[in-house]
């Protein structure tokens, strides 16, 4: 179990759904995201995420990039 305001720093694929977006982790499973900026780019495409988790498997993501 992750704690709320661990930093996070994963890669992975980043896909969209009717919700939002959703990073499928390198590390197995996934994390719904919070965006400030929608990454249109990089979207079905392998990403790395920066941010911090803040519960029920979403993270508020400071930054998304290629990996």
């Amino acid at each position: 179990m992750t704690d709320i305001g661990v930093d996070v720093d994963e890669t992975g694929r980043l896909l969209r759904d009717e919700s939002g977006f959703l990073l499928q982790r390198d590390a197995g499973g996934s994390y719904r995201l919070v965006l400030l900026r929608i990454p249109v780019d990089h979207v079905e495409k392998r990403v790395r995420v920066q941010g911090y988790y803040i519960g029920d498997g979403i993270v508020e993501a400071e930054g998304v990039a290629a990996a």
